[in-house]
């Protein structure tokens, strides 16, 4: 989707709250790789799909500065929660205030550390929903950790699964980021006890079912 066409569909969207507006903004001003945060139009995609599921509880991996958590939380209700993990532990006075001055940030639990060693010992078949969005290198490994914690007929949204486009660049084969997205991409293909849809938004949102 050229510029033009992605304003255009940013303008006639639902505007995000202004905590999410002022979030964005910070993120970009103060973090590093500022253009990792999700933004309007995918923030706004995010939580119509999540207001359709009505997920009692959702895991995402890879908070980064709170963005997709918040527009998730927006869409759970009162008695549903969040939890996600940033293996960065230099984010979590910005996560933390972030969730603070959002009045669904009480619905997010923040956990800090490896997914790997957080979720080894989590209750089986637990979540409605999971969100991967961290390190493009380890999806494979990271849906393997998420897959058994999600209920059947849950879902699971992969964020970047398009990398920028060099999933079609035969010359970004080498770039492990590219790869690990690729690798992933061909994965969910092969599977039967999934279905899936790759969405060319942004930078590529993959839908993923686990099929009952």
């Amino acid at each position: 989707m050229n510029r033009d066409l992605y304003d255009y569909a940013e303008q006639h969207s639902t505007p995000q709250p202004s905590y999410l507006h002022d979030l964005e903004r910070r993120t970009n001003i103060h973090l590093i790789n500022g253009r990792m945060c999700s933004g309007l139009l995918q923030g706004r995609v995010l939580k119509m799909l999540v207001s359709m599921i009505r997920p009692k509880r959702v895991l995402e991996l890879g908070t980064f500065s709170g963005f997709s958590s918040m527009c998730i939380a927006e869409a759970i209700g009162d008695d549903a929660t969040v939890d996600t993990i940033e293996i960065d532990d230099e984010l979590e006075d910005f996560i933390r205030n972030s969730f603070s001055l959002a009045p669904c940030g009480r619905k997010i639990n923040l956990h800090l550390g490896s997914a790997e060693e957080l979720l080894k010992d989590w209750e089986p078949e637990t979540f409605d929903l999971a969100f991967l969005d961290a390190d493009k290198r380890r999806y494979c490994e990271d849906f393997d950790l998420v897959f058994p914690l999600v209920k059947p007929g849950g879902f699971i949204f992969a964020d970047n699964t398009l990398w920028d486009g060099h999933v079609t660049e035969p010359d970004k084969a080498t770039d492990p980021q590219t790869r690990g997205i690729c690798e992933f991409n061909d994965m969910i293909r092969r599977r039967a006890d999934v279905e899936a849809v790759l969405l060319p938004l942004r930078d590529g949102l993959t839908l993923i079912r686990k099929l009952p």
